[in-house]
């Protein structure tokens, strides 16, 4: 299987302060990738840098098997959606207008997450954070990806409606899409992937296949994931 997505020692951060330090990390299309760590660790700050919103300063992030520092806008025309840790929808807009931002199309968002059907012509600023956070995954994929991005889907939610996001995630891998998904509630996230990385202190720290990971859960949280409880919200 071709990589679609990699990083290779790149180093990337803000002000001249690196973050993250030589992360190297691959995506292929059709699996999930969790990336672990505690707050802090640079996980939001490797999808940046993976997205094109913030420039690696050093190392490569390689995109189709070619290196590339073009920006967001144009990943994201070439197929690659990206869900920032802020819930990304414009509360002045109703939902359907949401769903049709960025090359979004209304009827797929509603074959994913039925539950929107009854809030289209409803702003987006009047959702519940747990509809917003469909609305956003719904927009991202109904766009067919080739790549999918995604911070922090389930922060703050009911374990529920954690399970509804990640259950779309792991579809829409099946269906061919690369994914790449930060993560909070880590044994739910393990239960969608099929390999993850563990960053700490903006390096990775540990790599391999979910079976081995959950092998390692009870160390993993002691040792990298303090203070990080995969089943209630950070």
């Amino acid at each position: 299987m071709t990589v679609l997505l990699e990083a290779r020692e790149v180093t990337a951060g803000y002000s001249g302060m690196p973050a993250i330090r030589g992360v190297s990390l691959a995506v292929e299309p059709g699996e999930v990738v969790a990336l672990l760590g505690p707050n802090g660790a640079g996980k939001s700050t490797t999808l940046m840098a993976l997205a094109g919103a913030l420039t690696a300063s050093a190392g490569q992030v390689c995109w189709r098997g070619k290196a590339t520092t073009r920006p967001l806008h144009h990943r994201i025309r070439d197929r690659l959606s990206y869900i920032p840790e802020q819930r990304c929808v414009v509360n002045a807009l109703t939902v359907a207008d949401n769903l049709r931002l960025g090359g979004g199309h209304v009827g797929r968002s509603l074959d994913l997450f039925p539950e929107l059907g009854d809030h289209l012509r409803r702003k987006a600023g009047l959702l519940s954070g747990g509809q917003q956070q469909m609305l956003a995954l719904a927009r991202a994929l109904s766009r067919r990806p080739d790549c999918l991005l995604a911070d922090e889907l389930s922060l703050g939610l009911a374990p529920a409606l954690v399970r509804r996001l990640l259950t779309a995630v792991r579809a829409a891998a099946d269906s061919g899409v690369a994914v790449l998904v930060v993560e909070q509630h880590a044994l739910q996230a393990l239960e969608i992937a099929d390999r993850g990385y563990v960053l700490v202190r903006g390096r990775v720290q540990i790599s391999g296949t979910t079976a081995a990971l959950r092998d390692q859960l009870g160390d993993l949280e002691r040792s990298y994931l303090t203070g990080l409880n995969p089943e209630q919200p950070r």
